[in-house]
């Protein structure tokens, strides 16, 4: 039997899309937002919403409809002002989780449950100030069902730091690692010389003087000699945690046999 083409495969699966429309479901709230409610089911990516820039009652508002319609709603870029909004929701049988750190805050109905899909990220940072964007990527990733491990404060200051930590990431079969710096941004260049697994660089603005918040950083991961290195933007553990998530459930499937 021939191959079947790449337009084959999407037709079908704008067909299957088609068909299942509450994968393309847009929910309104309150004139200010229209949630991708089926993104989870259709990319294997939660929707998250993004506190910055808006005001604790909208974000709690969505909340409650994501939680609501799905059972469960990630907030990144949040403080304690709209921790406090969502907790006042009292949304009947849910559980609120609040990373300080990074700002991420999760709701979720009691009988939600992250289905494991048996994925590994591994995660280092090169020093103990790019933590919160370390962990904005993890929780992203634990979310999307991927196992995590993380190591910190292993940076090419201290290179002879690193090799333990990676070692422990290279036995565990990693199926991606996520590098986060900022200053020079160095490490992630060279974890990718030594491994033959993806490698994400993430910048972070930890930085100070010429190139500060992150543009050195960012430079430096995008002029990588490395090869197998990705970058996402500064200090956007989001994004690093999305693709190192989805990076991470494709090769679990084949491992399994599931693709």
């Amino acid at each position: 039997m021939a191959a079947r083409s790449d337009l084959e495969r999407f037709d079908d699966g704008y067909k299957r899309l088609r068909r299942h429309r509450s994968i393309l479901a847009i929910e309104r709230v309150a004139q200010i937002a229209h949630l991708d409610v089926g993104r989870e089911i259709r990319k294997g990516l939660p929707e998250i919403v993004l506190a910055e820039g808006k005001a604790p009652r909208e974000v709690a508002s969505i909340v409650e409809a994501m939680v609501k319609r799905t059972g469960r709603a990630i907030v990144s870029r949040a403080d304690r002002k709209h921790l406090g909004l969502i907790h006042a929701l009292r949304i009947p049988k849910s559980r609120i989780q609040f990373f300080e750190k990074s700002g991420i805050i999760i709701a979720k109905l009691s009988s939600f449950r992250v289905k494991a899909t048996g994925g590994r990220v591994g995660l280092l940072t090169a020093g103990t100030s790019d933590i919160p964007v370390a962990e904005e990527a993890q929780v992203i990733a634990e979310e999307m069902g991927c196992k995590t491990r993380a190591y910190y404060d292993v940076g090419v200051a201290g290179l002879h730091r690193l090799f333990k930590p990676l070692s422990e990431l290279l036995k565990w079969d990693s199926d991606v690692i996520l590098v986060v710096a900022g200053r020079e941004g160095a490490l992630p260049t060279v974890v990718a010389g030594l491994v033959d697994v993806p490698v994400i660089g993430v910048p972070t603005s930890r930085s100070y003087g010429f190139g500060d918040k992150g543009i050195a950083a960012l430079a430096a991961m995008l002029q990588s000699c490395s090869l197998g290195i990705a970058v996402v933007n500064i200090d956007s553990g989001v994004g690093a945690g999305s693709i190192g998530g989805l990076i991470a459930n494709r090769s679990s499937k084949y491992r399994q046999g599931r693709a």
